[in-house]
């Protein structure tokens, strides 16, 4: 599902040439060619976002359908997007000022430039920065919508996960996947049937006779991916539908699946390559931590001092874990001498690790301060642990969260455009 939500950076290249048409030109070509609701989908709209398609396309280095199979495609995205920012907007979706100045800030950071110097270029090229908000926020409200429907989902249990890691599947390879999707309702009818697995078997056919598969999914495919060449991206074997995995499991880089019937209707997969899953090892240390606290009592200065103090104290020979029990102020390790049990890199922040790199086994730091206080620490060992059960046990709980929503989310936009009022002009 993650893949599928239009990122900031995207809508940021297809809104663009949308936003930068002048006035006289919009009113010169525009017209109604959707009606979704009680909204409406312009002719400048449809032409720009046509275009910036167009570009994308290209720069993918893929072959382009035949301009009205294209603007169909776009068409259909545009509605898709509108019927969503109209349900958010009815079920108190709301984003704030901030949020969409947050939103715009990462878009500047994202293109190595300030946000002001974003709105400078926007506004030279006749964008209207306001108007650009909105659709920021539009799409932001679209993500949130898909988000919510996929939160309210029954939460994965440990059973669940248990029947996952048990089977077969789980852990096998991953597969770099496209799809081609001809969509038939969920209650079709045969003769519904019987059409769509025709039209599946016509965009076979042309994939057999030399169109790529990707030239294929933006010509023909009805799924939300359609204009990216139906890129779905990396999959394990394990986080797709059993229907799925069978189809796919066999196939080499290049190959086409046979259709798969699905309750959307019937999908082919291409397999654009597959890598194996590797072991996670992790980087373990084990140190004790002191730490005298900066406040109104004890000045920075008055701090290191202290710290200092202490040191040449454990150089002499005492302790540290005594001392660290007696001075410290760290409350979460004081009462364990200090201990801070095995921890993985960058547990406790990028200076703290950046000490404990810098460290021998059993050797002791100098004294360093961070914005809490003056610290020591003592460096006891470091070890490599394979962590890879507790990886797959996150990713197993993580492959089903997004299996579910992802057909959570499929079942209900497809609900969503059954039910909506939508009338195609073009």
């Amino acid at each position: 599902m993650r893949q599928r939500m239009t990122t900031l950076l995207t809508a940021l290249a297809v809104l663009l040439p949308v936003l930068a048409m002048g006035q006289d030109e919009r009113e010169e070509i525009d017209r109604i060619v959707a009606l979704v609701e009680e909204d409406v989908i312009l002719k400048s709209e449809l032409d720009q976002a046509v275009e910036s398609i167009r570009q994308q396309v290209l720069a993918r280095g893929q072959s382009l359908p035949p301009q009205d199979v294209l603007e169909e495609q776009v068409l259909e995205r545009l509605i898709q997007t509108r019927l969503e920012v109209i349900r958010a907007e009815a079920t108190g979706i709301r984003v704030s000022d901030s949020d969409v100045d947050s939103a715009l800030e990462r878009v500047a950071e994202q293109n190595n430039i300030s946000l002001a110097q974003m709105r400078r270029a926007l506004e030279a090229d006749g964008i209207e920065f306001e108007e650009f908000r909105r659709e920021i926020r539009n799409e932001m409200m679209s993500s949130r919508l898909r988000q919510r429907v996929a939160n309210s989902m029954d939460e994965i249990t440990e059973t669940e996960i248990d029947i996952l890691l048990a089977s077969e599947r789980f852990g096998g390879q991953e597969y770099l996947l496209s799809q081609i999707v001809i969509t038939a309702p969920e209650s079709a009818s045969p003769d519904e049937l019987r059409q769509a697995r025709a039209r599946m078997q016509e965009v076979m056919d042309e994939i057999e006779s030399g169109m790529s598969f990707a030239a294929a999914a933006i010509s023909y495919s009805q799924g939300p991916d359609a204009l990216e060449g139906g890129d779905v991206g990396w999959r394990s074997i394990s986080a797709l539908p059993q229907s799925f995995a069978e189809a796919i499991e066999n196939l080499q880089p290049g190959e086409i699946s046979e259709p798969v019937r699905t309750p959307a209707g019937f999908v082919v997969f291409q397999v654009r390559d597959l890598r194996d899953r590797g072991r996670v090892m992790v980087r373990e240390h084990r140190a004790r931590h002191l730490m005298i606290e900066t406040n109104e009592l004890t000045s920075p200065e008055e701090a290191r001092e202290r710290i200092e103090s202490l040191r040449e104290r454990i150089e002499q020979g005492e302790d540290f874990a005594e001392l660290a029990r007696e001075y410290s102020a760290d409350v979460s390790s004081a009462n364990l001498g200090g201990l801070l049990d095995w921890f993985p890199a960058g547990r406790y922040g990028p200076q703290f690790q950046q000490v404990i790199d810098s460290l021998e086994t059993g050797e002791l730091s100098r004294p360093f301060q961070s914005a809490q206080g003056w610290h020591l620490v003592l460096l006891e060992d470091v070890r490599e642990r394979d962590r890879t059960e507790e990886a797959m046990r996150s990713e197993a709980r993580e492959m089903l969260f997004q299996q579910k929503a992802e057909e959570e989310v499929e079942r209900f936009l497809r609900q969503l455009r059954s039910e909506s009022f939508v009338e195609v002009r073009l």
